[in-house]
């Protein structure tokens, strides 16, 4: 895949949760020097890609400007990303004949990596695994992931019929691989889940320590 657009991944950006910590609304909306964080996120995450669509729940017309499809959550009640995850997948099996993989990012990360699906992707085929995720600073990161279209059943059970909700608890049944990402000069998994966090966001950009 080096190089090229992985056009057997399906991309899912996960917007489906209730943005508590920046006091509700859809946080992926809010201004970043001028243009949305969603939009700077689609911009970094389109050519990793070969399809990609946006886990919302609610009204889908406030995502109008995207121009994407907007997948709501197949388990109810804001279960979480997991949920995210598995609507990605169910959307890739109906939608995407031959698609492998689903990755998925938080969509409160401007400045996430432009090679992250490959690495990813490079990451589980290294080590012979089932799926992947990213880890900066020591810290994973299982959000954002590469997950095999084929397991999505298996998520399905472990979600409905078991009520597992916490990411690391299924990955931890299967073999993941991890691909590290240095944090510093600035963390590429930074996240804008707090007003504080945008205002950081803004000093980073500001500064030209990020794009």
């Amino acid at each position: 895949m080096t190089g090229n657009k992985g056009e057997d991944v399906v991309g899912v950006l996960l917007a489906g949760g209730l943005s508590r910590r920046m006091g509700g609304g859809d946080k992926t909306l809010r201004l970043l020097a001028g243009r949305s964080i969603l939009d700077r996120i689609i911009d970094r995450v389109r050519p990793q890609v070969g399809r990609l669509v946006l886990n919302a729940n609610g009204d889908p017309a406030r995502f109008a400007m995207t121009g994407m499809e907007i997948v709501p959550d197949v388990v109810p009640d804001y279960a979480g990303p997991l949920a995210g995850v598995l609507s990605g997948l169910d959307w890739a099996a109906d939608n995407v004949p031959g698609a492998r993989w689903v990755a998925s990012f938080a969509t409160d990360a401007p400045f996430l990596p432009a090679d992250l699906v490959e690495r990813l992707r490079a990451a589980a085929e290294r080590e012979g695994a089932d799926m992947a995720c990213a880890r900066s600073g020591g810290r994973e990161h299982p959000v954002f992931g590469l997950w095999p279209v084929h397991l999505r059943h298996d998520l399905r059970r472990a979600m409905v019929e078991e009520g597992i909700r916490k990411v690391d608890v299924w990955t931890g049944r299967y073999r993941l691989a991890i691909a590290d990402f240095e944090a510093d000069p600035v963390d590429p998994f930074f996240n804008t889940n707090r007003p504080d966090d945008l205002a950081e966001a803004e000093r980073l950009v500001g500064g030209r320590l990020v794009d």
